[in-house]
């Protein structure tokens, strides 16, 4: 049968049986779909989980992530993914998480779960079809924790060994793009074969930098090179993104100030709508690196960061609630999304083709 007619069906089959209908929900409803946020918990009797699991329900949220904090067994991590699908059985929840392997992970042997090496290790140590076959360990372990995104594969180039973020802790793959390009396809094989989507990452390349996103500004404008996109230049061409994640990097020859604002791609329809859409072609949902780094928290509001994002064109905002927890937060930027669309006919028009992107790709997560 014609795959794209299989595709077709499926949605078709969603959009009648989903208590959300695909392509029908309310603005709140599709607003929600655009926000995973961090969480408080980590047992399914928690108050904190309860709530949460009632949000992913009402489409108020569209995904959960997770961090160390919310990791006290294996087991409480799978019951805590089964009661947020069960929520919402016919649009599944993006329950997401980053285990990269090496330092980045949040599942760790501490709680019985099976490290693996960092990429530039594994990259060192085997062909891509041996590292398919470690990641596919991985992922295999991953999606019997219900978990439905992984957020890897890192493919930014081993530019600058010194980064303090990437080459660091070993996070890349290697310095050369194709090398990059066949490790990352390896990983989003395995976990396609697993049933788990993921997110090429950090775009438009994080691996020249000289300082770290996660403490505050970063200006790669002398770093940077176009070399960079490469990976996702042939990742998107087969067809290996799910999501694509842009980080908070900032290069004045695409963004000059013009706002009195230094936008970070993240948060520029330059880097997103020209750059990735336009001269790339990539289609699927894009996914911003954590809204709560420094890089952002320190240079825009709450309401500005929302705004900014969708209008650059991100679909799914990404919130760790970290900076100062808030059970409320995902009320605050749904009622921001919302908000802003009854003033603004344009943005109510990203807000409905971000969900129509969301809703087809979480057509895609395994049942």
């Amino acid at each position: 049968m014609n795959p794209l007619k299989v595709n077709c069906f499926a949605l078709a089959l969603l959009a009648t049986l989903a208590p959300v209908p695909a392509f029908a929900a309310s603005l709140g409803q599709m607003a929600g779909q655009m926000v995973v946020i961090g969480f408080a918990g980590n047992n399914i009797s928690d108050k904190s989980v309860i709530a949460i699991r009632d949000e992913i329900a009402k489409s108020e949220i569209g995904g959960v992530m997770y961090l160390k904090t919310n990791v006290a067994s294996l087991a409480a991590v799978k019951a805590m993914n089964a009661a947020f699908r069960a929520a919402s059985p016919t649009l599944p929840p993006f329950l997401t998480l980053d285990q990269e392997g090496g330092a980045v992970e949040r599942l760790t042997k501490d709680v019985g779960f099976e490290e693996i090496p960092n990429a530039q290790t594994i990259a060192g140590d085997g062909t891509p079809d041996e590292a398919g076959k470690v990641y596919g360990a991985m992922a295999a372990s991953i999606a019997k924790l219900g978990f439905t995104v992984n957020f890897g594969p890192v493919v930014d180039l081993n530019v600058n060994p010194s980064n303090p973020i990437i080459g660091k802790y070993g996070r890349s793959f290697s310095k050369n793009a194709a090398t990059v390009a066949a490790y990352a396809g390896a990983f989003v094989r395995a976990h396609r074969q697993a049933g788990l989507l993921t997110a090429l990452k950090h775009f438009p390349g994080h691996g020249s930098s000289t300082t770290d996103s996660h403490e505050g500004f970063v200006d790669i404008t002398k770093t940077w090179d176009k070399s960079e996109l490469e990976p996702y230049r042939t990742l998107i061409g087969q067809g290996l993104a799910d999501f694509v994640m842009v980080g908070h990097l900032y290069d004045a020859n695409y963004d000059p100030v013009g706002d009195t604002a230094h936008l970070p791609a993240s948060l520029s329809p330059v880097w997103i709508d020209d750059v990735l859409r336009s001269q790339i072609g990539y289609k699927g949902v894009v996914i911003s690196d954590d809204l709560e780094m420094g890089a952002i928290r320190k240079q825009f509001t709450l309401k500005d960061t929302v705004v900014r994002a969708v209008n650059a064109g991100v679909d799914v905002l990404l919130f760790s609630n970290t900076a100062a927890y808030s059970a409320g937060l995902g009320d605050q930027i749904r009622g921001i999304l919302v908000a802003q669309a009854k003033a603004d006919p344009k943005f109510a028009a990203h807000i409905e083709d971000s969900y129509k992107r969301i809703v087809a790709l979480k057509a895609k997560i395994s049942q």
